[in-house]
């Protein structure tokens, strides 16, 4: 399957260079580019992408904006939207994450982690730029927000087991040979673990392990 990219961001010399990282990729085509929030939105509407890499400091609207706007409802086929900035302002990682952004890198993050974002983002992953993982864990273990109390349909034993081994950065090919099951049997508990809580990826169901004291 060839992942079907949209590239936004103000500047044509960032766009040039993802283009350029994307493309040596076999199993990537970046479709459309974008440089301000209108067009990206109109272009995501148009081609349809896969994944939707976002800058946030854009032309209105801004870059949290058009990840709320593209991911943010959670509708089947939606776009997954990874956002690439420079800045790592705590409140940008927030607001972007609880926006229904399925990553969070900076632009120096190097070509590697570009594109194991994307096929993150694919598979239903998130990823979030190793420099600010810990903070934000951090901060959610700290704060009092909503979503800290226990579902009201029962966690079973081996979601709670695939929760701690995501809480330990693991991916689920990791946790799936760690519980000696398969890595679909791991997806799937994944997703009713997000759906008895509320959550609409790996990095706040981290964040909710953290905060109820699954994890250290």
């Amino acid at each position: 399957m060839t992942i079907r990219i949209l590239v936004a961001d103000d500047q044509h010399l960032v766009r040039a260079g993802f283009r350029m990282v994307l493309s040596a990729e076999s199993d990537m085509e970046v479709v459309a580019e974008a440089a301000d929030g209108a067009s990206a939105l109109s272009l995501a509407r148009e081609t349809r992408p896969d994944v939707c890499l976002v800058d946030i400091r854009m032309p209105p609207p801004d870059g949290l904006e058009v990840t709320r706007r593209l991911a943010g409802g959670g509708l089947p086929g939606a776009p997954k939207v990874v956002v690439v900035t420079t800045f790592d302002l705590d409140e940008y990682v927030y607001t972007a994450l609880s926006n229904g952004a399925s990553g969070f890198l900076l632009k120096d993050a190097g070509p590697a982690l570009l594109t194991e974002a994307v096929r993150a983002a694919v598979r239903g992953d998130a990823m979030v730029a190793p420099q600010i993982t810990l903070r934000l864990l951090q901060h959610f273990t700290k704060a009092r927000r909503r979503g800290t109390h226990e579902p009201a349909d029962p966690l079973t034993d081996r979601e709670e087991e695939v929760i701690q081994g995501i809480a330990r950065g693991l991916t689920n090919p990791e946790i799936a040979a760690e519980l000696y099951i398969a890595p679909s049997t791991v997806k799937t508990h994944l997703g009713s673990v997000q759906a008895k809580l509320g959550l609409r990826n790996r990095v706040e169901v981290a964040a909710w392990a953290f905060r109820t004291g699954r994890a250290e």
